[in-house]
């Protein structure tokens, strides 16, 4: 059984509109949003072994964030596939994960997070920034993923959690 974690990077600044979408960095909401869902993985005692996460500044701040507040020391690894990337790319990333890794950790973007949940567990979710979600998967290897082998255990969003502000 492996485990694979999706967490939407947090809110993002429009403050600037001559910032390319990639260099977007978080807003005010999105700085109290991701140590946020960092803390509510320690108190669930997640403690994944790899994290990946988009280059996009955005979610590289996230990353940073949510990695100090859980206290993890996962190996953080960026891969570039992740922004602007599709259910099916999202889904080729998931499967090329070393099999030593047992619980994955996964930072990105939507609309490719929501259609990647549903794609594994079947189920249709809303993921707003800073959304975290936790999926088990019924295989042994990574590369055993298929559709359909998930089952989502929870989904949490940051106004569940005390936040404020809408997405």
């Amino acid at each position: 059984m492996k485990k694979l974690l999706l967490l939407r990077h947090a809110k993002s600044s429009w403050a600037d509109a001559a910032l390319a979408d990639f260099d977007r960095p978080l807003n005010e909401r999105g700085l109290r949003a991701a140590p946020l869902m960092g803390r509510h993985m320690r108190e669930r005692k997640l403690r994944p072994d790899l994290v990946v996460c988009s280059p996009a500044e955005r979610a590289r701040q996230t990353a940073s964030l949510v990695i100090q507040a859980a206290g993890l020391d996962a190996p953080l690894r960026f891969d570039e596939r992740i922004y602007d990337a599709t259910s099916s790319r999202l889904f080729e990333i998931v499967s090329q994960i070393e099999d030593a890794s047992g619980e994955a950790l996964l930072i990105g973007h939507n609309p490719g997070f929501e259609e990647l949940l549903e794609r594994l567990t079947g189920e249709t979710q809303r993921m707003a920034t800073a959304t975290l979600a936790l999926i088990s998967l019924d295989i042994e290897k990574w590369n055993k993923l298929r559709d359909g082998c998930g089952r989502l255990e929870w989904i949490v969003k940051p106004k569940e959690l005390g936040a404020g502000g809408r997405d």
